[in-house]
Parts: structure tokens; sequence; C-alpha cells
């Protein structure tokens, strides 16, 4: 019989089978990875910047527009023939003189009198005034419609489109990095809450086991009052230790419940989804840390501030370009138009050159800012530098710190173990009562609560050792 293939079910996009079984931290990352929100809004900014570096690598491309214009005008073109009527009155005139004169001269040899050209000059100016008009002719209707194809193609810009290429760059490594950043704090934050939740299983497998322990003295009270060898108040004040240990365990699954519901949210996936964490606490020492100085390096947050000394040196190489000229190769195809009084010609092509020679002090003014913001951005990284180097240390003196918090705290155990063990038997032979048992009981609670507590503390700083290493993740490596 061949085996049933797995069929995989969703639970708002969470397989089933990944409800069902218990769920490590290295598969909470896993998780993480591919749909906590905060992650994929870094990997969209990621994109965006990758597209902004595509359309600057193509700036240098022509860029060809296609032009069309449709203009009204209040009243058409016209030819201002009032204002040049004296000079093309008076000029004409005399050019007819100087035509007779010169048909005069050649006939007799000798020019016309000069009586005989003013005579003619009046009479022409007369002629001509009498006939020109007393009006401005119009050479176009009052709407005419062009269209056509205008081509710009860079040729020198001061350098600008290299820096605005090598911006996008470098803002696409920023997010990069950014991305990084992001997906480790993440991680940080789940493993954070992962151990929270182991914590609180601890507390809930402790308080259990006090809820059980109240019990049985509940229990043994009651029988020892029906032999008359305890008093009756001893039984009722069990009775209430017993109600304030079971409120207790309750307040500890609400804990979990909302600690579910965090680890959720990191997680991305649906809060009422219900992960099977089953796992406790359990101490394992590690004693291997980086010994690399130069280990925030690696670290994103410095990567990120390094970054941004390259996008700063390169806005100021912006800065500068603006005293240089842009020059463009540019044409135009005309492919129509309509009721133009003129005629434009087919095509035309050209070189463009525009130099700024005179902003004020604006130009200068954003090379000052430039240059202090490339300092502002060393500095920043250096404060980055030793914040994490202080960090660093301060992280690898908490983890010592919890170590030895935990040994006390692990003799603690040992001991009130034992005293809990000899009080028993006192009590079996009547030589201490049922309050010296719960007494010792609730201590007992105290101290396993104290252990565990340095527990927590333990992995919590060692969660953020290796985050300021900058690798959060090889917290798995330390849970059991």
């Amino acid at each position: 019989m061949k085996p049933i293939a797995p069929i995989v079910l969703f639970l708002g996009l969470l397989p089933v089978w990944l409800l069902a079984q218990p769920v490590s931290l290295k598969q909470c990352f896993a998780l993480a990875g591919n749909r906590n929100s905060l992650v994929q809004q870094s990997r969209a900014s990621l994109l965006a910047r990758q597209y902004n570096l595509a359309a600057e690598k193509q700036r240098y491309l022509p860029k060809i527009d296609a032009l069309a214009s449709y203009t009204y005008l209040s009243r058409p073109l016209e030819v201002n023939l009032q204002q040049v009527r004296n000079g093309i009155l008076d000029g004409s005139s005399q050019q007819a003189v100087n035509a007779a004169n010169t048909v005069f001269q050649e006939i007799t040899g000798n020019p016309l009198p000069q009586n005989i050209q003013d005579g003619l000059y009046n009479t022409s100016k007369n002629i001509l005034g009498a006939v020109y008009p007393d009006y401005n002719p119009p050479l176009s209707k009052q709407s005419y419609f062009l269209a056509g194809l205008a081509v710009r193609q860079p040729i020198y810009l001061g350098n600008k489109l290299t820096a605005a290429r090598n911006f996008a760059e470098s803002e696409v490594v920023a997010g990069h990095i950014n991305t990084d950043l992001v997906e480790k704090d993440v991680q940080y934050a789940i493993a954070v809450q992962y151990v929270r939740i182991l914590y609180i299983n601890t507390l809930l497998r402790t308080q259990r086991n006090l809820v059980d322990a109240f019990t049985r003295n509940r229990d043994y009270g009651e029988e020892l009052v029906k032999n008359e060898i305890l008093p009756p108040y001893q039984k009722s004040w069990t009775k209430v230790l017993l109600s304030q240990a079971r409120t207790a365990y309750n307040n500890l699954l609400m804990d979990r419940q909302n600690a579910q519901l965090e680890l959720n949210k990191l997680i991305g996936i649906p809060l009422d989804s219900s992960l099977t964490i089953t796992d406790t606490l359990r101490y394992r020492s590690v004693n291997t840390f980086a010994d690399d100085q130069q280990v925030y390096e690696q670290h994103p947050a410095y990567q990120l501030v390094k970054s941004k000394i390259a996008t700063a040196q390169t806005t100021e190489t912006i800065a500068r370009s603006f005293n240089l000229p842009n020059i463009f190769a540019i044409g135009n195809l005309n492919l129509y138009q309509n009721d133009l009084p003129i005629t434009i010609a087919p095509w035309m092509v050209g070189v463009e050159m525009q130099w700024n020679l005179f902003s004020g002090t604006q130009t200068h003014k954003r090379k000052q800012a430039a240059r202090q913001l490339v300092q502002e951005v060393k500095l920043a990284a250096e404060n980055t530098r030793e914040t994490l180097q202080l960090q660093l240390r301060v992280a690898r003196n908490k983890v010592a710190a919890a170590h030895n918090e935990i040994s006390t705290a692990d003799s603690a155990r040992t001991d009130i173990a034992t005293t809990r063990r000899l009080i028993k038997e006192r009590v079996d032979n009547q030589l201490s009562s049922l309050k010296d048992l719960n007494e010792v009981v609730l201590i007992q609670g105290e101290v396993d609560k104290a252990y565990y507590t340095a527990l927590l503390g333990y992995y919590i700083a060692l969660a953020t050792y290796w985050n300021i290493y900058g690798d959060p993740k090889r917290l798995t490596e330390s849970i059991p």
C-alpha cells in the first residue's frame, strides 16, 4: 500500500504541522525571515533603491520627447505697418528719385536739377502715402497648432551623472546593510521573547509542583485533624497557601499567553496562532567568546554608519559640480504645423550649454554643508565603534555575573531541597508542625524562582552579547 502524501493545511498561511509539534528557536528565525513586517518593509526599501540605481544608470541615454502645443491668441498676429510708415515712404520716394536721376544721367550725361529731384521726391511720397495701408494687416489666424519630436542628449554635466549614480549605489549598499540590521534586531527580539517563554514554562512547572505540594499538605493536614493530632487552623492556613499557589499558576498561564502573542507579532504570523513551545530553561555553560578587538566592524549598525560616509562624500561631489557647465546635444524634428504664420525647418540639431555664473553664495554654502556632513558621519562612525565596544564588554561582564548568580542559586536549591526532606521526616515523626513544612515549601519555590530568574538573565545577557557581536542567531548554539 502506497503511503498517503502529507496534506499541508494552513491556518492564516501557517502550516498546521508546525502548530502540532514543538517549535525551536531556529524555526522561529526562519519564519520571521519570510513574514515579519519590518523585514519585509526593509526589503521593499532595498528594492526601491535598486530600481532607482537602475534608473540612474540610464541617465546617459538621450531623452526623446513628443511635443505638441495648441495656442489661441487674443487677436491674430499682425504686421505693424504704421510703425514703419515714414521709413517706407521716405525710402521708396528717394529710391524713385535715384532711379530717375540715373536714367537722365545716362541720356544727357548730367544729373537732374535739384528742384526737379525735390519735386519728384514730393510727388512720389504723396502718391505712396495715398495708397499706403492705414491699418496693420494680420499674418495668421487667432490659433495655431505645432507638433514635433525633441531630442536631448547629455554630453557633459560636470560629473553630475557620475555622482548621482554613485549616490544611488551607496544607497543600495546602505539598503542591504539596513536589511541586515533589521533582520538582526528582529532575531534578537525573537530570541529574548523565546527565552522568556521558556522561563515562564519553567516557572509553570515549578508552580505546578508548589500546587501539588500544597495539595498533598492539605490532604495530610485533614488526616491529622481527623486524628486530633493537628489543630484545625493549621489546615486552614494550608488551604490559603494552596489557593494563592493556584492563582499564581493561572497568572503565569496568562503571562505565557501574552508572551506568545508578542512572539507571534515578531514572527509575523496571526496573533491567534498557537505555536507549541514546551521546552524549559536548562543551564549550559558557554565560555567561548570572540576575542577580536575589531569585532564591531561586522556589526550592521557600524557598517551602516560607515556606508553613509561614502554617501556624504558623494553629496560633496554633487555640491562641487554645480560650478561646472552642462552641455547637451539637442535636436528637433518638426512633424506638423497648422496656421502658423511662418514655416519652420523640417529638422534641426545643435549644442546647448548651460553654465550658472552667479547664484549668490548658494553653491559655496552647499559645499560647506556637504563637507560638514562628511565630518559628522565620520564622528558618528567613531561613536558607534566606541559604543559597540563598550556594550560588548558590558555584555560579557553580565554573562560572567549571571554565571555567579546561577552557581549561588543552584547551591541554595540543593540546601533547601535537603531542608525540605528533613522537615518532612520530622513532620511524619510529629517532631515538626505542618506550618514548618508549608514554610519550607514556600521558601523552596522562591529559591527555585531565583535560580531560574538568574538563568533567564544569563540567556538574555548571552543573546545581547551575540546581538552586539552581530549574529544573534548563535544563541541557538547555547540553548539546550
